[in-house]
């Protein structure tokens, strides 16, 4: 949706982010009391993300590993946002909650609608475009490098989200007070910007 807006609106957006101080694992009622392992076959933190994770390709989800959570743990959540922004909040690109409290990962493209979870554990919740599943990341052309912050939480409890698709207010509000540790990974996506210069095939008289 956001790549066919013009290079010179995303500059003229440039100064205007949501910010990491408003990412969920910023927030003290979700401040970890420590840290767990959270990685990425495919990209490394503060590293590009593969354009097939975005909408710039196959839009499928990154694949993600994540080391033991601390002891007393009783389950796993997921939450994906864009830091970068041009609104006053981050987009949430991705919502995964009840996962198994043990160390896993989940495969490339696994994040989609799945209405009331899957058997084996873990159920996707609501990103920012209401959409039950993965959001590719879609940056304005000309706005600059975007922060994905891919953020686990381990909880000591399974707590009630309120609703089968839960999405990021329903989320940070059951998990507050409940966060033993946290594990965070960013990966970064820009888009080339345009400047082209006079008409395109003009040819200076001789």
């Amino acid at each position: 949706m956001l790549e066919h807006l013009p290079g010179w609106l995303g500059k003229a957006l440039s100064g205007w982010r949501a910010g990491v101080e408003a990412i969920a694992v910023v927030r003290p009622d979700l401040a970890p009391p420590a840290a767990m392992r959270l990685d990425s076959p495919a990209f490394g933190d503060m590293g590009r993300l593969p354009e097939r994770f975005t909408a710039d390709g196959m839009g499928v989800s990154p694949p993600l590993v994540w080391g033991d959570p601390p002891e007393g743990t009783a389950m796993l959540a997921l939450i994906v946002e864009d830091a970068d922004a041009p609104r006053p909040q981050p987009l949430v690109h991705a919502i995964l909650w009840n996962l198994p409290p043990r160390a896993g990962d989940l495969a490339e493209g696994a994040i989609v609608a799945d209405g009331a979870g899957t058997p084996e554990g873990g159920d996707v919740g609501r990103n920012s475009y209401f959409g039950e599943g993965w959001l590719p990341p879609d940056p304005p052309r000309g706005h600059g490098e975007h922060r994905y912050v891919f953020q686990l939480f381990a909880l000591d409890a399974a707590v009630d989200i309120g609703g089968q698709t839960p999405g990021r207010s329903a989320m940070v509000e059951a998990m507050a007070g409940h966060v033993l540790a946290a594990g965070v990974l960013t990966g970064t996506y820009s888009r080339d910007e345009e400047a082209p210069i006079g008409p395109v095939g003009a040819v200076a008289a001789a």
